[in-house]
């Protein structure tokens, strides 16, 4: 996993994922305090994803034309919780029928796609 990611990004990288400070306050309503973005000028970001396995097993992957952030939130009872979001920007080639566009009611390269991601998961980017 070490070695993908630094062959993809060099060795200078930052390593990031979800957490969740309080785990009594999961399901609820939660405001944005701030967002800050993590990569530079739409460079290549490395995405590790936790399988569903009985053994460890993820699925590593680079991505260019996305913008990865960290999501400061703040749930209705004061709960604290930094989520990874991934902007992909180009999304011209992707399936028409995946899921994301049937919620969205979006075509293809129109719109950019973002989403969290789980705290078992992980996202390099370069330092910059």
């Amino acid at each position: 996993m070490v070695d993908f990611t630094t062959s993809k990004l060099g060795k200078d990288v930052l390593a990031v994922s979800s957490e969740a400070h309080k785990t009594d306050a999961i399901f609820q309503n939660y405001g944005v305090a701030d967002v800050s973005k993590l990569n530079n000028n739409d460079k290549t970001i490395v995405s590790r994803h936790k399988q569903n396995y009985v053994y460890a097993v993820f699925y590593c992957h680079t991505t260019q034309n996305t913008d990865a952030c960290m999501v400061n939130l703040v749930g209705a009872d004061g709960a604290k919780v930094k989520a990874v979001v991934v902007c992909h920007k180009d999304t011209s080639e992707w399936n028409p029928k995946h899921l994301a566009f049937q919620l969205l009611k979006v075509k293809p390269g129109t719109v950019p796609i973002c989403h969290f991601l789980p705290e078992d998961h992980i996202v390099w980017v370069p330092k910059n």
